[in-house]
């Protein structure tokens, strides 16, 4: 299994919006629970292969999902990407 990013979302409901359009463009996702380590206003994240990092980003930017930001992980916390 290759790098894994992750998504924070600020809600439940675009938590949830987002599961949906990025199961819908066949993107490999595992919904899980946010790490202790990402401050985010939900407690669902949503994780997935980096190598998809740009399709997923063009979702939610074509689809305004509103996110708390995309992070990696970097040894055993997680790092804030760049938008």
């Amino acid at each position: 299994m290759g790098e894994w990013l992750l998504i924070a979302f600020d809600s439940t409901q675009q938590a949830l919006r987002a599961e949906m359009l990025l199961e819908y463009a066949d993107i490999e996702i595992d919904l899980c629970p946010t790490p202790k380590g990402v401050t985010a206003g939900c407690a669902l994240s949503i994780q997935f292969p980096a190598e998809d990092h740009a399709e997923v980003q063009r979702i939610i930017e074509t689809e305004q999902v509103e996110i708390r930001g995309i992070y990696f992980k970097k040894e055993s916390e997680y790092v804030r990407m760049e938008q």
